[in-house]
Order: structure tokens, then C-alpha cells, then sequence
């Protein structure tokens, strides 16, 4: 993800911080230091929203190491101020196991609240429900603030609507009952009724916060309804049906100014680097124009190219496909064939085909229609 930084690894997964989480930390300290214009209460509401989002990061671990035992891999896990993203692979097709999977986050905030709790009982200072409600936020004890917080998280997560693991969990249990994307439209279509209805709450109260997670619930129901309709018109096709084949390749030697050229005169934005059929990386448009800005036109390809770029096969089926190339940040992908440059797939062109499919699939219900008696 852009404008993220890796700060470390866990089990193996990649853990990155974004740059908008640099917001939450200054505005906690801002909001803490107009409470007691003290800078040591500021460092400790500091210190609690780090120690929150490691218990959000061990949340997203639970996902994913729950889906690794099912053999999906996680990308990354992204740390927002909205909290944490696990972006794993791909969801699993077995409504069972993308309950668990989805059950699995919430679960280790159950458990860090339980331990907690185990813990401060020990220490003959055990909460009651008062204390609970009534717990403070800015000072306070900073253990039952941390086990409330987990509790809350817990809550909010199981809310049923998407991009909360509650929304997971009625397309799972839905997916028991009626075809995959079905269930998807539904749980999505319950995940916008909760947004409107938070929404509402939020301007008769003057609530921006409501506001905002009515937005974030929205956006998140119409971003995986939109996905599994996608992955529905991928799946059994091969990349060598949606990729292009009629493209421009450039060598590592070759000017910046050669790939102008090529822009100028076609359509083409992103160029993989070759030498002879082996694919060293990609020209992509935005490190073009960057590296002209900065050094001129005269610099060699090798100086401006990516080379961590990965290549899918032209075998491959188009739904896996996809997942790399959106994993990969760049819009065009090298597609290869026995070591072999055969073709470029790029997120337009599937989107393209994607379309066609559908107006094809339109065209004939229609026709099905006009001929049925």
C-alpha cells in the first residue's frame, strides 16, 4: 500500500504503518495535552493508542494466520487510524472456514480482554459494569482502559456489515443457504442499511465521528460487493483470454526518450524491459515522468525501471491473476509463457472484458426472454 512504511514482521507477515496513522498519534497527543496541558499525560495517551493498535495487529494476525491454516498466504498487514488491514490473498470459498477465519480477529480481543481481566483481579483491582461505563479515559487505570477497549473492539467488529469481520460472518453464514454472490449483495445490502441508519443518528446528534464510520461502512459494503461480482466474472478464465498481446517492449539500454516516443505515438503507458525474451522489469508511467523531471530524457531505461515487478502465466486463471496484479501497485503486469514474454495484463483491459462479458450475458437473457413463450 502507498505511503506506507514497514516497521516489522510477524509470523512472517509484513507489518506497515500509514501514513495517516501519524495523524491519530498527533491528535491524541493535542487532545490529551488540552486536558491537563501536561506533556506526561500526552506521552501516556500516546503510549495507550500504540498499545491498542498492537492488540489491532495481533487481531489482524489471527485472521491470518486462521486463513493460512486453509493454505492462503496474507500480503501485508497495513495499520490505519481506522485500524488494522489484513489483506490476505483471497477469501475461502467454504463458508465454514470464512466464518472462522472471520471469528478469529474478534476472538484474540477476547481472549487479550480475558487476560486482562484475569490479571487486574489478581491485583485486587477487578472492575465492576459501573466502572466499566464509567471508565476514564484521559488518566484512569490504564489496564481496564486497555480490556474496555478490547471489549469495544470486539462490539464494533461483529457488527454485521462490511468491512467489520460481522460482515464476513453473515455472508458465510448466508453463503450456507444461497449461492456466494447472492449472499454477498445481502450481507452488503444490510451493511448499507446500518451505514444509513448511523448516518442518521449522526446528524440528529451532530456526531462526525458517526458520520465518518457511516461513510467507512458504505464505501467498505460497495467495495466487496463490487469485488466478489468481479471474482464471480473471472473465475475458470485463463490470462491468456483478457491479456494483451499487440504492445511495445523496450530494452534496459534504451533511452527515455524511445519510451516518450512510444506514448506519444500509441496508447501504451507501462513497457516491460527486455533482453531478448527474458523479462527484467517494467517502465511504468509514473517512474517515466519522474525520472524525466528529474534527470532529462537522455537517461538509460535500467536507471528508471522496476524490476520487482511480478509476471503471471498466460495459463493462470484470470481471478489469481488479478489478486497479483493488484497486489503488485502498478497497472500493467508482464505475462510470460515457458520463460517467455507472450503478453502485458493491465487492470483497464480486465475491466474492459469485464464489461463485455456482461453485456454479452444481458444480450442473451434478453434474447432467452423474447424466445420463451
Amino acid at each position: 500500500m502507498r505511503w506506507s512504511w514497514r516497521i516489522g514482521k510477524l509470523a512472517g507477515i509484513n507489518v506497515y504503518m500509514h501514513a495517516t496513522f501519524l495523524l491519530l498519534i498527533l491528535f491524541i497527543l493535542v487532545a490529551y495535552w488540552t486536558e491537563g496541558h501536561s506533556l506526561s499525560l500526552a506521552l501516556s495517551g500516546v503510549l495507550f493508542v500504540l498499545v491498542i493498535f498492537g492488540c489491532i495487529v495481533l487481531h489482524e494476525l489471527g485472521h491470518a494466520l486462521t486463513a493460512r491454516r486453509y493454505g492462503i498466504q496474507t500480503r501485508d498487514i497495513v495499520l490505519l487510524p481506522i485500524g488494522g488491514v489484513a489483506r490476505l490473498e483471497r477469501m475461502p470459498e467454504d463458508p465454514r472456514q470464512e466464518l472462522r477465519v472471520a471469528l478469529a480477529g474478534p476472538a484474540v480481543n477476547v481472549l487479550i480482554a480475558g487476560a486482562l481481566f484475569l490479571l487486574l483481579a489478581l491485583l485486587g483491582r477487578a472492575p465492576g459494569w459501573k466502572e466499566m461505563e464509567d471508565v476514564r479515559w484521559v488518566g484512569g487505570n490504564f489496564l481496564t482502559k486497555l480490556m474496555v477497549t478490547n471489549l469495544w473492539l470486539v462490539g464494533f467488529n461483529v457488527l454485521p456489515a462490511f468491512p467489520m469481520d460481522g460482515g464476513r460472518v453473515l455472508r458465510a453464514l448466508l453463503a450456507t443457504r444461497m449461492e456466494y454472490t447472492r449472499a454477498t449483495q445481502a450481507a452488503a445490502h444490510v451493511g448499507q442499511a446500518m451505514a444509513f441508519l448511523f448516518g442518521l443518528i449522526g446528524i440528529i446528534l451532530h456526531d462526525p465521528f458517526l458520520l465518518f464510520i457511516a461513510l467507512f461502512v458504505w464505501m467498505g459494503a460497495s467495495d466487496e460487493a463490487a469485488m466478489v461480482q468481479m471474482r464471480t466474472s473471472l473465475g475458470g478464465i485463463p490470462v491468456q483470454r483478457v491479456m494483451l498481446t499487440d504492445f511495445r517492449t523496450l530494452t534496459a539500454d534504451d533511452s527515455l526518450s524511445s519510451a516518450v516516443d512510444h506514448i506519444l505515438a500509441g496508447w501504451q503507458q507501462d513497457f516491460p524491459v527486455v533482453f531478448g525474451d527474458h523479462v527484467l522489469g517494467v517502465l511504468t508511467r509514473e517512474d517515466l515522468l519522474r525520472t524525466l523531471a528529474q534527470e532529462g530524457s537522455n537517461v538509460p531505461v535500467r536507471d528508471a525501471m522496476r524490476r520487482d515487478v511480478p509476471a503471471v502465466d498466460s495459463h493462470d486463471m484470470l481471478e489469481k491473476a488479478v489478486a497479483t496484479l493488484r497486489g503488485s501497485n502498478c497497472r500493467s503486469i508482464p505475462v510470460q509463457h515457458s520463460g517467455r514474454l507472450v503478453g502485458m495484463l493491465t487492470l483497464e483491459h480486465v475491466g474492459e472484458f469485464i464489461m463485455i462479458q456482461s453485456a454479452l450475458r444481458q444480450a442473451h437473457r434478453a434474447a432467452h426472454a423474447h424466445n420463451s413463450p
